[in-house]
């Protein structure tokens, strides 16, 4: 059997500014840091075969603080990038909320319904989500894999995971930064063992 252990990557600057990221980024905080190193901390006595991270650094350098010095093999996935928001990148939310009232509503309360020129759909985005998915079943008979991606990546592993549709794609949980879920891969689907849970956070006090 498989097990998927999925998390997002540390906080980052942009992430305490509240700028849009997508496939632009920006450094780790000191905070963003520390997550991850305990997220490591939490897993180092999980063996994996694999590590599949999104290409962006913020999640490459996640994936460095979570693995440590351990030998384990890291894939780069381009389908695990953010989703590609265009002009939208680098902006904050309060200046695209103004600016663009409408689209930026339905990004938030009608994901199925957002479009715009030079941005990804929220349903494209899912659809490529859905080809790593694949590869790892392709590629993997058994073990555990840690895949390491984004916000609206890991929301859109729910809906294929929940068989939800993409209007619900905002529902609980909140994906917080190096928050873990864990899924399995069975033979009659996917079963979610753990959903967004941030207990090493909490357990470790950096000082």
């Amino acid at each position: 059997m498989i097990t998927l252990y999925i998390t997002r990557h540390g906080e980052t600057e942009w992430n305490n500014e509240r700028r849009i990221q997508g496939w632009l980024d920006s450094s780790l905080t000191e905070n963003g840091i520390n997550n991850a190193i305990s997220l490591g901390e939490r897993l180092k006595e999980t063996e994996f075969v694999a590590i599949f991270s999104s290409p962006s650094g913020r999640t490459k350098a996640t994936t460095e603080l979570i693995c440590g010095d351990r030998d384990i093999p890291i894939i780069n996935d381009e389908n695990l990038k953010e989703i590609n928001m265009g002009d939208w990148e680098g902006s904050t939310h309060t200046s695209i909320k103004e600016k663009y009232p409408l689209e930026y509503d339905a990004f938030w309360n009608a994901p199925h319904l957002f479009l715009r020129d030079g941005a990804e759909t929220f349903e494209q985005t899912r659809e490529r989500v859905r080809k790593v998915l694949n590869r790892i079943k392709k590629e993997y008979q058994s073990g555990n894999i840690l895949i390491v991606t984004h916000s609206i990546v890991i929301k859109c592993l729910f809906s294929i995971f929940k068989d939800t549709s993409i209007d619900t794609l905002w529902g609980p949980p909140y994906i917080h930064d190096t928050s873990l879920t864990v899924v399995e891969l069975t033979e009659n689907g996917f079963r979610m063992v753990l959903e967004g849970d941030i207990s090493h956070r909490e357990s470790v006090n950096f000082t």
